[in-house]
């Protein structure tokens, strides 16, 4: 061949193989959405609150605290099952913002007022099935009125929209260590859409493209790894991508789904940051967690999403079951002091009800129509927990939007159940799982001053003071802390009474 010959070949190689990997990829590239760095770091789970609620809180609230974003519940029609449990929102019948958190209307005001505060709204978006599959033989009706039936959803999905994987019936996943099971059968008994189908795809990113123009700044994507990344990131490329993405990947290692999967389609869930910070404050030695983080084996900083508990874990669902939560008191307030303090993460403060049943609903009365103080505990009334509101919680979100871009230094333990750190020079924090108290001098390489614990209280209004003790450091970095077993103490320069 001559050298003319030759050099058409490779050209005509090299666009040949331009069209197969192009025909691999989607029509619009899609890029992860990363956190935007700003100076508000946390997010709140307000676990089946309405939106007028949501609004109210934004407004009375999570603004003045410092909260970056609400992740709230589902808000698509949802199915109407028996005694209505929490799950029946992650039932979808229909892409209807109506559900009983509220009517579209409410949701698009309580977007709107909460931007105004500052606060962002993520929504926990169901993409991978529709609802429990129906063999009654008779049409049921979403709480919109929409009718449904096996595979079958009026005006919107056909049988030839959903996978049939099963055997005898049976379209449910049986073996987790199956790849293609996992991602092609029913979660539990939940209708999967072909999500590799271009009509779903549609309509799916038309579903987030609605939520993105009322003004939706990200999304939690429910059973995120039941849905092949590929389809995820189509879906994605589908619409405006001016949103955040995290994801829900259960993995804890012994599946074949992995969690870094995922990285390009967004942020993920770091199951095991729960597990292993429950496992440490049961039957551990906080003095471990000098490098808890990703040298626990856990996923990069940046791409990780990291909580105490959330709805599924504190009902045994999802992998669950072994974690801290609103029921194990003073220790999960500690948990949650830790977590906030720490940088790892993009942290989310659980917001709960109370419940004896593991699959019960949410209270008939609405949240803000009462507000009991108790202590440095604010609930909101009788049936909801509002963890996030408790004192040393809330007050944490500002102990670490202050020191978001400095190091851990200065760590120190007693080799057992006493911690201390310093957040480069702008904050410090001891925490004492042990069963005495204990009163010594810490470097916290803090400016000279003095300092609120916002643990036990807060800069007062007027700016003066501090509401509960105060610390004072001297001008080599010391200052003598006093920490009650089972408690702690957390200082900060956002949060310094004035001298004059």
């Amino acid at each position: 061949m001559n050298e003319r010959g030759y050099l058409l070949s490779r050209f005509w190689l090299i666009i040949s193989l331009g069209f197969v990997f192009s025909s691999l990829l989607p029509l619009n590239s899609f890029a992860a959405p990363r956190r935007n760095t700003n100076d508000k770091t946390v997010y709140v789970h307000l676990f089946e609150w309405t939106w007028k609620d949501i609004a109210l809180e934004c407004e009375t609230f999570l603004g003045p605290k410092g909260f970056r974003a609400v992740q709230v519940s589902p808000p698509n029609e949802h199915a109407v099952l028996p005694n209505n449990p929490w799950f029946e929102r992650y039932q979808p019948v229909s892409y209807q913002l109506t559900t009983r958190s509220g009517t579209r209307d409410e949701f698009i005001d309580m977007v709107k007022r909460c931007k105004a505060q500052g606060v962002d709204i993520y929504v926990d978006a169901v993409l991978n099935h529709m609802s429990w599959v129906n063999r009654s033989g008779r049409s049921k009706y979403g709480v919109g009125g929409s009718p449904y039936d096996e595979y079958s959803y009026a005006g919107l999905y056909s049988p030839n929209d959903f996978h049939r994987c099963g055997k005898n019936g049976d379209d449910s996943i049986q073996n987790y260590q199956d790849r293609w099971e996992v991602q092609n059968c029913n979660l539990t008994t939940c209708a999967d859409l072909k999500t590799e189908s271009t009509y779903v795809r549609g309509k799916l990113a038309s579903y987030l493209q609605d939520l993105i123009d009322i003004g939706v700044a990200g999304f939690r994507i429910d059973a995120a790894k039941h849905i092949p990344v590929t389809d995820l990131q189509t879906i994605f490329s589908m619409t405006n991508q001016s949103y955040y993405v995290y994801q829900e990947v259960i993995d804890y290692g012994s599946e074949p789904i992995k969690s870094s999967e995922y990285f390009m389609t967004g942020d993920v869930i770091e199951f095991r940051f729960a597990r292993q910070l429950a496992h440490t404050f049961n039957s551990g030695q906080l003095s471990w967690l000098g490098q808890f983080g990703q040298t626990w084996g856990f996923v990069p900083d940046r791409k990780a999403i990291v909580f105490v508990d959330n709805h599924d874990l504190q009902r045994g669902h999802g992998g669950g079951g072994e974690v801290l939560t609103h029921k194990d008191g003073q220790k999960y307030t500690l948990a949650n002091i830790f977590m906030l303090a720490w940088p790892y993460g993009y942290p989310q403060v659980m917001s709960s009800y109370r419940f004896n049943d593991s699959s019960q609903g949410p209270p008939s009365t609405g949240v803000t129509t009462k507000r009991v103080f108790s202590g440095s505990r604010t609930t909101c009334g009788q049936d909801w927990i509002c963890e996030h509101r408790w004192a040393p919680i809330a007050n944490m979100v500002g102990f670490r939007n202050y020191t978001q871009s400095t190091p851990v230094q200065k760590w120190w333990s007693n080799g057992k159940n006493l911690i201390s750190f310093a957040r480069g020079n702008s904050g410090y924090v001891v925490i004492n799982k042990e069963s005495q108290g204990s009163d010594r001098w810490f470097d916290t390489g803090l400016p000279s001053g003095s300092y609120c614990d916002v643990i036990s209280g807060d800069v007062s209004p007027d700016g003066r003071r501090c509401t509960g003790p105060t610390i004072f450091v001297n001008e080599y970095g010391w200052a003598q802390i006093s920490v009650g077993p089972n408690n702690a103490v957390a200082i900060h320069g956002g949060a310094r009474p004035r001298t004059r």
